[in-house]
């Protein structure tokens, strides 16, 4: 299999945005973006994923971090679906359930070229410090818009605000990488009967 590595950049008037992945790496992250709760999310990701990811971001965060989390989440998208390419000889579909203490999600994905997202969360508080909580769905729209993904991402149980959120991107993080896995059983075949991803 080729290599799956991709880098993207996206630049407009509200931010400027550069976004590297590997999707056969061992977990190594590098962030600056200006938001750490993001960036101690996305680490969960390439940890838990087993992908490599360098994201730089510059936004307009003397308004909110709105713009720049979700344009990361786009940029990413992008990224991802350079990356992972033709999609033959790949499983396609991936899901985890990851808990935290007392939290429990769950997430199934599937690399089916159409962009859907189901958002079964109810987060206990509105924020984590000073991150609004509401950007988590906008992250993960702006991922899924632009990597043609089907996301279903649903916190199960949990009362504490962090341990939602984090087991939702360690969940996506494992997900994701049973998704891009090579199928020993499917060497070089395209994972659907239409012939196109």
């Amino acid at each position: 299999m080729a290599d799956r590595k991709a880098k993207v950049t996206r630049d407009t008037l509200e931010t400027q945005i550069s976004a590297e992945i590997d999707l056969d790496g061992t977990g190594n992250a590098s962030f600056e973006t200006g938001v750490p709760f993001l960036d101690h999310m996305m680490n969960q990701i390439a940890r838990h994923g087993m992908v490599d990811l360098n994201i730089r971001a510059k936004g307009d965060l003397e308004i909110d971090a709105h713009h720049t989390v979700e344009d990361i989440g786009i940029t990413l998208g992008q990224a991802f679906s350079k990356a992972v390419g033709d999609k033959k000889g790949i499983r396609r579909y991936g899901h985890a359930y990851v808990p935290l203490d007392e939290a429990l999600s769950r997430v199934v994905i599937d690399l089916s070229g159409r962009p859907g997202l189901e958002f079964g969360v109810k987060f206990t508080q509105g924020s984590v410090g000073n991150f609004d909580l509401e950007l988590v769905y906008e992250f993960f729209q702006g991922f899924v818009n632009h990597a043609n993904v089907t996301l279903h991402l649903d916190n199960l149980k949990g009362h504490n605000s962090h341990h939602q959120a984090e087991t939702l991107f360690k969940a996506f993080g494992r997900a994701l990488r049973m998704a891009v896995e090579p199928d020993p059983r499917a060497a070089g075949i395209l994972p659907s009967t239409k012939g196109a991803l």
